[in-house]
């Protein structure tokens, strides 16, 4: 038997919601849309459905707009059938149960992240602690202590053992094999980067090398360090070395093929620094490919640093990208649609309505609240006085009738601002919340935000009925109108 799903509304998403619906032509599910009275959707609260919606109606499963609040728990045992909020926006629906109403199980990865600190040595331990603290929670697995050229690093124990009792994973790398032998003798888990000249060094300690070429794109040298530490029934990675763009980086490509090819069992490591640092892009996009790469070859560690300020969000875009590719190979897919989190500049859907949809909307509006949206003709902000369109907010705003309501023009300065960015990058946009900016930022903590917003939101909502009254007085009066 197919499920019976009620679908709650308001009375301006009533008419969008049976449309969206009916385009599904739903054979696993039929449904009914009851609305409740409400203007606006995504207002509806749990406590207002309690009192307006007396019983399930016959249905199997209760859906909420996205963006209502309350207790959901507690309306499921009021109605004895489960009460699931929907997507945010009623036109992601097809989407939502074309994913069987779950978002894609982005929990398993198999790639190994190294995170570099690449100044440990000017570095004091606390410092090199907290540096490692955020790296973890960015997603780095193991924390990479770099050497510098002519720096005394006299500390290194001591970082080694500090980030081993903080429960590190630790490497360390260095052109000096005396500073490598020190960090291996520490109880560092790997030591970069020996080649065939220097891997008498792994005999003298319990640390897994990282083997390298003896000479810049010599991958033969590299063939005779992994044939050594076979013989030897040693673990090791192997890095044939990803070089810059214009100083071999498609031959260096090459080699990582070439070496999986030769050796389909052998771990492999690629450093992603030479790209992401030395290339002037978003790093969102290369980081991508280059874990697209990896996830072909089968390269299953990965060395990340994040010093150029451009590549700031290095490690957890790669933490992100490693569980996006894991999931579309084991899906036997392309890696689009799983996560938006790489989608810092631009949405794939950004604009869900169109200008005629939205000017629809704001005929049916009775009430003096701004609404502001966009879509790919500009800006719209609207209320029961009119519908105004523009690409500038410094054009729009003079008709709003707000310069003597500094609090009022000030929350609808920073949503026109939000909405005019939104636009510009084609990006998606929602009244009262903060533009998304995927991995590329940390996210607002929600209830926090969204606590701001209603204690705002009273305070404006009494400063509006007070001007409506006064735009009510004037009219009345013959005064001027907006």
């Amino acid at each position: 038997m197919a499920e019976r799903i009620l679908f709650l509304t308001g009375r301006l998403a009533e008419k969008q919601l049976h449309r969206v619906l009916a385009s599904m032509q739903p054979t696993d599910f039929a449904y009914r849309v009851k609305q409740i009275g409400i203007s606006v959707a995504a207002l509806m609260t749990a406590a207002l459905i309690e009192r307006r919606v007396p019983d399930a109606m016959g249905a199997s499963k209760i859906m909420v707009p996205g963006r209502c609040r309350g207790d959901l728990e507690k309306l499921t045992a009021r109605y004895h059938v489960p009460v699931v909020r929907g997507p945010d926006d009623l036109k992601d629906l097809p989407e939502y149960f074309g994913h069987g109403g779950k978002p894609p199980d982005l929990d398993k990865h198999d790639v190994r992240i190294f995170a570099e600190i690449v100044d440990a040595p000017t570095l004091d331990v606390p410092a090199i602690l907290e540096r490692a603290k955020g790296y973890r929670r960015g997603g780095a697995d193991v924390i990479d202590l770099g050497g510098l050229p002519d720096t005394p690093f006299p500390h290194l124990e001591k970082a080694v053992a500090g980030l081993k009792a903080e429960g590190f994973s630790v490497s360390v790398d260095s052109a000096d094999r005396e500073e490598l032998r020190r960090g291996g003798k520490a109880g560092a888990d790997f030591l970069f980067s020996l080649d065939e000249k220097s891997l008498s060094l792994a005999d003298e300690v319990a640390s897994v090398p990282v083997l390298i070429p003896a000479e810049p794109g010599d991958l033969e040298s590299l063939e005779r360090a992994i044939a050594k530490m076979r013989a030897k029934k040693k673990p090791f990675l192997a890095d044939p070395i990803l070089d810059p763009i214009h100083f071999g980086f498609t031959e260096s490509l090459v080699r990582y093929r070439d070496l999986r090819r030769r050796h389909p069992d052998v771990e492999i490591l690629m450093g992603l620094g030479n790209l992401t640092e030395l290339t002037g892009a978003d790093t969102t996009g290369i980081t991508a490919t280059l874990m697209g790469v990896a996830s072909e070859l089968a390269i299953r560690n990965v060395l990340v640093v994040q010093v150029s300020p451009h590549a700031r969000r290095a490690v957890k875009e790669v933490d992100v990208a490693r569980r996006i590719m894991y999931r579309a190979r084991e899906d036997h897919a392309l890696p689009i649609g799983y996560s938006d989190e790489l989608l810092c500049l631009h949405g794939r859907k950004p604009f869900p309505y169109s200008a005629a949809e939205i000017a629809e909307l704001a005929a049916e509006i009775r009430d003096p609240s701004f609404r502001v949206q966009a879509s790919d003709a500009g800006v719209h902000i609207f209320n029961r006085d009119g519908l105004r369109t523009g690409t500038d907010p410094f054009a729009l705003f003079p008709h709003l009738g707000l310069e003597d309501d500094g609090a009022h023009a000030f929350y609808i300065g920073v949503e026109l601002a939000r909405a005019h960015t939104a636009w510009r990058l084609g990006k998606s946009y929602s009244q009262d919340e903060d533009l998304d900016w995927g991995c590329a930022a940390d996210k607002p903590g929600k209830e926090e935000s969204k606590g701001e917003y209603q204690a705002a939101g009273h305070t404006l909502a009494v400063k509006k009925k007070k001007a409506a009254d006064r735009r009510g007085r004037n009219k009345r009066k013959g005064g001027a109108k907006r």
